[in-house]
């Protein structure tokens, strides 16, 4: 397989399947037409035709007045088996930065209306000598999501009234044991994109990557069970991983190549350089509304 294919995999999205979701008269997120049907026995929040658009009634006007009757919606829907039982972590509903968030979904949600979720991937990595290795991940297998499989150090997803550094830090501890003084000398490095489809529904994503170096007797553990065990592994083991497997969970594939062509281990020589520079950076807004009708 080629690492393109990784890009592939995450941006299968097929507007087609979908049809938008409105809120005060703009595309918010994307439904699947089942899941509009859904939405539509509940008239007093949710408005319009499963088959062409669904709108969010215009007369709940309010960010936590909206949030209370879409979270109604939510408990409503688990209530009938429709979607999973909150997990009680609100997620921002925004058409572009997270700080500028609209109203509350809770997490388990997100997918099942389209909304755009934000996520921090960190790539932990040690040098010895000219040598550069990489601290990679095992998911617990009891994992509800692609157990088993390869994962960056640390990885979560990004809730709404938490601050990046707050977060990362959080997230460090849990997942790696890092302590807060060496988490906090993790240096941001820019953003990956991708427009996935599950079977909840479509996920315009954008995981925010950080670089942290470690020393060379770091030890990670992990505190919340998310991950199995550890291995340090050789920056150039770790690329053929992803350039001949699935092994690693799909959208940690994408940050371990914005990695490599940010360190210049994947350069312009490589046949797919281009593509994958321009892959991992798709403007979600443009893929949202692909395929609306105007």
């Amino acid at each position: 397989m080629s690492f393109m294919q990784h890009l592939r995999i995450c941006n299968n999205f097929r507007p087609d399947e979908f049809v938008p979701l409105m809120v005060d008269d703009q595309l918010t997120g994307r439904v699947r037409p089942a899941f509009a049907a859904h939405l539509l026995e509940y008239p007093d929040v949710f408005q319009g035709d499963a088959s062409r658009e669904v709108l969010l009634n215009s007369a709940i006007s309010g960010f936590d007045e909206r949030s209370a009757a879409v979270a109604a919606v939510v408990e409503g829907l688990a209530s009938n088996d429709i979607v999973q039982a909150p997990l009680r972590e609100a997620y921002p509903v925004t058409r572009g930065k997270r700080e500028e968030a609209i109203f509350l979904v809770d997490r388990v949600a997100a997918p099942w209306f389209g909304f755009r979720t934000f996520g921090q991937h960190l790539n932990g990595y040690v040098r010895r000598g000219e040598e550069l290795l990489m601290w990679v991940g095992k998911r617990a297998d009891d994992r509800r999501i692609f157990p088993g499989r390869l994962d960056q150090l640390v990885a979560g997803g990004l809730p709404h009234g938490i601050s990046l550094a707050d977060n990362l830090a959080k997230e460090c501890y849990e997942e790696a044991g890092i302590g807060s003084e060496l988490a906090a000398t993790a240096q941001f490095v820019g953003s990956v994109t991708y427009f996935a489809q599950t079977e909840k529904g479509a996920k315009p994503d954008e995981l925010f990557c950080y670089d942290l170096e470690l020393p060379q007797d770091f030890e990670p553990r992990c505190t919340d069970g998310e991950v199995e065990t550890f291995f340090l592994m050789p920056v150039a083991e770790v690329t053929e991983i992803v350039r001949t497997s699935m092994d690693f969970k799909p959208n940690c594939s994408l940050v371990v190549l914005d990695f490599l062509l940010r360190h210049g281990l994947l350069d312009a020589s490589h046949a797919e350089y281009a593509s994958l520079k321009r892959g991992l950076k798709i403007p979600l807004a443009d893929a949202l509304s692909r395929g609306q009708s105007t």
